[in-house]
């Protein structure tokens, strides 16, 4: 048992493509209540580990999640520091910048490695099995989790255990290998290989010389990133440019696949990535023919499948085996043996310029969201929803009009430097030019109905003059 608090580092930045149509570049599936609880995975990591042997965490995430990230945290009440890449270098660099600030603690501390989207639903058994990564950790070794399979499963890499370490179910790491064909994953199963979880336990000091060895310009460009980095708001904003230079690649290419202090213990908990739909459907109660049924959804003669839908009645017949995920603006249909290739479609999508490929209907804010209700050649119509005290940015607009209809609570509206408060039931107008801005000074939720009008309806089309945000 080592004395050393033990420091989360939840990489946060990913999109999570694979869960499309539900998760997309707007809002991924780490922000997206998906357990029974009503929490995101990314809040279930963060509640994960707090307690005693844990301290504040880092958040490393993109900067388009940062209100996200900020708002998920306060909601399950856990602070920490939130660094912002510039842009997604996977996931070496992260863990160098991790590193970096875990050593300004202490050289030798201990950082714990997570990812943001995983299910561990045995939290005492996670909590036991980082004490003892922990404990062989601050001996030198980079100690990773590994999985005991349930299944071949072909969607994950491999480990191969190698010589006894000293704690039970701790081995040298012999080889990590690439995700397999169906029939040698059912020999890795069969000679005892480990489905690698890609969270990993290690200290400071030890990591950063495995990056000096093997990627040292991807540390000194990491480094050079921090050194630069500014503060904005509750953020650390790591260097664009420095960043930039950092090698895309990930952790287990730049060193666990070729350092010799690579550990695995074998975990105790059980485990998902969640990183497809079938791995969804595995981890969610199911009736009596195998089914996932989410949502208003209808399913007759239907086995094996995961049937969910968001809004719109959804019915299936016949089916087996398969996918239908039915959001607001978009319908997935496909088999499990084949939902592995949503990421293609995704990017085949992207490729035809459908923005459904990335944003939602509804787009969240730091001060609420908004929900598109139906767009056109010279319109557009909003729901937007202000949470108490949330204060929109200072704004104009030069190509529209717009109309606000108060539905519920009470609007404090600025109009070219004129305060009014619009209650449910009355409207205002405001004109192409003007500047003005939106505000919720009630205790409960502030929802009303935009209506835009003109010959440009874009989110482009906002000249911010003042936002509490640091928005530009």
């Amino acid at each position: 048992m080592t004395s050393r608090l033990i420091t989360p580092l939840i990489m946060a930045g990913g999109a999570g493509t694979r869960l499309w149509p539900l998760s997309r570049d707007s809002m991924p599936k780490q922000f997206i209540p998906l357990l029974d609880d009503g929490l995101s995975t990314f809040q279930a990591t963060l509640t994960r580990v707090q307690g005693e042997g844990f301290d504040k965490p880092i958040i490393v995430t993109n900067n388009e999640f940062r209100f996200v990230v900020a708002e998920q945290m306060r909601a399950v009440g856990v602070s920490g520091d939130i660094v912002l890449e510039p842009e997604r270098r996977d996931s070496a660099p992260a863990i160098a910048i991790g590193a970096l600030l875990v050593a300004r603690r202490d050289e030798k501390g201990l950082c714990l490695a997570l990812a943001a989207d995983h299910v561990i639903p045995d939290v005492e058994a996670f909590r036991r099995d980082c004490r003892s990564a922990a404990a062989l950790a601050a001996s030198g070794p980079i100690m990773t989790f590994g999985i005991v399979p349930t299944e071949p499963a072909t969607g994950y890499g491999y480990i191969e255990p190698g010589a006894p370490l000293k704690a039970e179910g701790a081995n040298a790491v012999a080889r990590f290998v690439e995700k397999p064909s169906a029939d040698i994953a059912k020999t890795y199963v069969e000679q005892g290989f480990l489905w690698n979880s890609g969270n990993f336990i290690f200290a400071a000091d030890r990591m950063l010389a495995e990056l000096e060895t093997f990627v040292p310009e991807m540390l000194a460009a990491a480094g050079r990133a921090l050194a630069g980095a500014v503060e904005d708001l509750d953020f650390l904003r790591l260097d664009a440019k420095a960043f930039a230079e950092a090698t895309k690649v990930s952790i287990d290419y730049a060193v666990m696949e070729k350092t010799k202090y690579a550990g695995v213990l074998r975990a105790s908990f059980g485990w998902s990535d969640v990183g497809s739909w079938d791995s969804l459907q595995a981890i969610r109660p199911q009736d009596g023919n195998g089914n996932v049924l989410e949502g208003p959804v209808v399913a007759i003669g239907t086995k094996g499948s995961l049937i969910r839908s968001d809004e719109v009645l959804t019915t299936v017949i016949g089916l087996e085996d398969a996918v239908v995920v039915a959001t607001r603006d978009a319908v997935l249909v496909t088999t499990k043996a084949r939902a592995a290739e949503v990421k293609g479609l995704v990017e085949q999508l992207k490729k035809e310029g459908r923005r459904e490929a990335t944003e939602h209907l509804r787009m969240y804010r730091p001060w609420g969201w908004y929900q598109r209700i139906d767009l056109g050649g010279r319109f557009q119509v909003k729901r937007i929803n202000v949470k108490p005290g949330g204060l929109l940015s200072l704004q104009k607009h030069f190509h529209r009009a717009e109309h606000w209809v108060v539905v519920s609570g009470t609007a404090e509206v600025t109009l070219d430097g004129t305060v009014s408060y619009i209650h449910e039931n009355e409207s205002i107008y405001l004109p192409i030019g003007c500047t003005h801005r939106l505000a919720n000074p009630g205790k409960i939720p502030l929802e009303l109905i935009e209506v835009q009008v003109g010959s440009y309806t874009g989110e482009d089309d906002i000249v911010r003059i003042e936002d509490i945000y640091a928005r530009s």
